[in-house]
């Protein structure tokens, strides 16, 4: 894998050492890795290794320097052929973002602290997946920032072990001296303060104690210096505690330490320093803050107190001081835990395998809003994409009328239902719904709608692939597009012209649909009930009649006293007929079944979407204009007549093996949902000699 990491600046600090020590294994374990930062001290760690380093501005937060640094950072994936990109604070995310939407590799963040709620925090949240380091802040992600939980990745920060070796405590035999160290930034949440009434304590019972407090001033935290050597002075401290400011040396620091203090008040990320303790034996007292209570286990590898409490520190501490024993169980406890859950080795093979994850299952989003009949023929493009990214977890936002098609697809992995005359539309809508898209991170979008709206979501998005017609419907939100082709092309084929940007390919998959077994149950129930046993061995044909079309389009719809002129002359045949539709033809149907003077079984208003299919799957031929039923009758593998008018076949009959077509050729399709004649020429003169022969003519095949 090719890697870039991303950090402000590379001098001496926790989130800085970790992105050298990951870099560094990433090209020990054959992968490629380039580090991008303002600059630092440790870039010379990376030139020895031999990674590539390149300095960015991408510390600054003006805007048109975000801008720039954005722009060289897409040409920096692009030369060095990189396709994660892992940014480890806010500034570089924000340039990292903007850097693989142009240059299309994948975003990854690591959330290292708990984030204000300010713009810049949010985009911590925006990677395919967010790493965390304790379960704390994932859940502020989550809680604050909006991340799905799905997106989380919690992997603790580690130490290299093979900097921090184990000091065994009883190897110094029995001591009068003890050295307690406090290492972190000098600033009010980091309760040095607290510890220094703490020590106070302990020096009334152990008065040859000393400690060292490690850390650099954080900026504008002078006041706060000050107002800790005002307390060493009024507690008598001066001659017990020293202040190393910024060291470089921590292993060598707590190899002489007997005890190391965190006396944090505010939530801690984690607490790395806990962990370079213990890896180096060295037994810990901690408050309970944030991450601090996942690293700690009480009283077996460490001593947890509450924040804020300078007794409860004195008593942990001289509990470790005065009992050697204690302190050598709380030592290799804690120096196995290290080992066990806290390596470099292991935080790096789970950054490795997110990695991995990131590539090997992309996230799609497959547009296709529209009617019950589009929708199904949708489903060949969403077999075809899962063969083609078998690991991937496919997407469809769907509208609410079309919602069943895809409930039982083995296809798709989720739905997102809108339902845009609803509680969808609007601006206000129609902005919560591409929130509720962007959210999802996906990796690319295909627009099978391929309308203005449509392109409007695969925008909103926010990835780098998005493929649909360039049409002017606002295609230019499109990042692949193509355009239409001149003639005729099934309705199937078309849809795989978009997929052939992926390289995927038509080869011949069908319409399918899933009905449940409660659906198959209920179909058979109602035949049942109707005087028709399909279980039986010489049962009659049944063939189906859907009498139905869509509110707009009336056009398509047949004729009613031929549809009652048919179902008659079926049944002179021997044939039991079946009238299908939803509850808009109802009023229809009383007209059909007005003239009719056989006895059809209707079921037109019964069913729901999967209980037609079930029974339209029953029966033995099915007449059908263009709509919905045709496409269930192809995804049921049912022989199929169909009858066009307005629309041409040539665009719109779904892929099948047994069908016959009739239209009536003297009218070409005008694509009208009004006839101009107002006579509905086109499917008034398809005649009922000609269903019947064509219906005829499948059931001897």
């Amino acid at each position: 894998m090719n890697i870039l990491q991303i950090v402000p600046e590379l001098n001496v600090g926790g989130v800085e050492t970790g992105t050298i020590d990951l870099a560094k294994y990433l090209v020990k374990c054959g992968h490629k890795c380039v580090v991008v930062s303002a600059g630092g001290e440790l870039v010379k760690e990376l030139d020895a290794c031999g990674i590539r380093h390149y300095r960015l501005p991408v510390d600054s937060k003006a805007f048109w320097v975000m801008i720039r640094a954005a722009r060289a950072l897409a040409r920096i994936i692009e030369d060095e052929h990189i396709e994660i990109v892992h940014a480890r604070s806010r500034v570089p995310a924000w340039v990292a973002f903007m850097g693989t939407l142009q240059a299309r590799a994948i975003f990854v963040t690591t959330a290292h602290g708990s984030y204000s709620k300010h713009i810049f925090s949010y985009m911590m949240g925006w990677g395919k997946y967010t790493i965390v380091p304790s379960s704390v802040i994932g859940r502020r992600m989550v809680d604050d920032f909006g991340v799905p939980f799905k997106n989380i990745r919690l992997i603790p920060r580690s130490v290299d072990l093979g900097r921090y070796f184990f000091h065994d405590i009883r190897d110094k035999g029995p001591q009068e001296e003890f050295l307690i160290g406090v290492i972190g930034r000098i600033t009010p949440i980091k309760g040095q303060i607290y510890f220094l009434k703490a020590l106070a304590k302990v020096l009334r019972s152990l008065p040859h104690v000393k400690a060292q407090l490690v850390g650099s001033v954080s900026a504008g935290k002078d006041n706060y210096m000050e107002e800790l050597e005002v307390c060493i002075r009024r507690l008598g401290l001066s001659d017990s505690i020293k202040f190393l400011g910024l060291r470089r040396d921590i292993p060598e620091l707590l190899s002489h330490m007997d005890c190391l203090v965190m006396p944090s008040i505010a939530e801690e990320s984690f607490g790395r320093v806990i962990v370079e303790a213990q890896a180096s034996g060295v037994p810990v007292v901690a408050t309970r803050v944030g991450g601090v209570v996942e690293i700690i286990d009480d009283g077996k590898d460490g001593i947890l107190v509450h924040p804020r409490d300078p007794d409860g520190l004195a008593e942990a501490i001289l509990r470790i001081l005065k009992d050697p024993e204690f302190a050598y169980e709380l030592a290799c406890a804690g120096r196995k835990k290290v080992e066990d859950k806290f390596s470099l080795e292991k935080m790096a093979d789970d950054t490795i395998k997110v990695y991995r994850e990131a590539l090997d299952a992309p996230r799609i989003l497959v547009i296709k809003i529209s009617a019950i009949g589009d929708a199904i023929l949708a489903v060949p493009s969403f077999e075809a994409l899962k063969k083609k990214f078998p690991a991937s977890k496919i997407t469809c936002l769907v509208g609410r009328q079309a919602r069943d098609v895809f409930q039982r697809c083995q296809y798709i992995d989720e739905l997102i239902v809108c339902d845009l005359k609803g509680k969808d539309k609007g601006l206000k809508g129609m902005w919560s719904l591409a929130w509720k898209i962007a959210r999802r991170r996906f990796d690319m979008v295909i627009d099978l709608q391929n309308n203005r709206k449509s392109h409007a979501f695969s925008f909103a998005a926010c990835c780098s692939r998005r493929y649909g017609y360039d049409n002017g419907k606002l295609s230019f939100l499109l990042s692949d597009k193509i355009k239409d082709v001149p003639g005729q092309m099934g309705p199937v084929a078309h849809q795989f012209r978009v997929l052939e940007m992926l390289g995927i390919s038509y080869s011949g998959e069908k319409l399918q649909l899933w009905p449940s077994e409660e659906d198959k149950r209920s179909a058979q129930d109602f035949l049942s009930a109707n005087g028709i046993d399909i279980q039986g061995a010489h049962h009659e044909a049944l063939i189906g009649i859907n009498i139905g079309a869509s509110p707009r389009w009336q056009t398509k719809r047949w004729i009613a006293k031929k549809i009652a002129k048919l179902c008659d002359s079926l049944a002179e045949k021997g044939y039991r007929v079946l009238l299908t539709g939803s509850s808009a033809d109802a009023p229809f149907a009383k007209k059909v079944l007005k003239d009719v003077t056989s006895k059809p079984i209707c079921s037109v208003a019964q069913t729901t979407l999967l209980q037609l299919a079930s029974l339209i799957g029953r029966c033995d031929v099915f007449i059908t204009s263009d709509s919905a039923p045709l496409h269930i009758a192809a995804a049921m593998g049912v022989p199929f007549v169909a009858l066009f008018g307005p629309t041409s076949p040539e665009r719109h009959l779904p892929p099948a093996d047994r069908f016959e077509v009739l239209r009536q050729k003297g009218c070409p399709p005008c694509y009208k949902d009004t006839c101009k004649k107002g006579t509905n020429a086109c499917m008034a003169k398809i005649e009922v000699k000609d269903v019947l022969a064509a219906v005829e003519r499948l059931l001897k095949k």
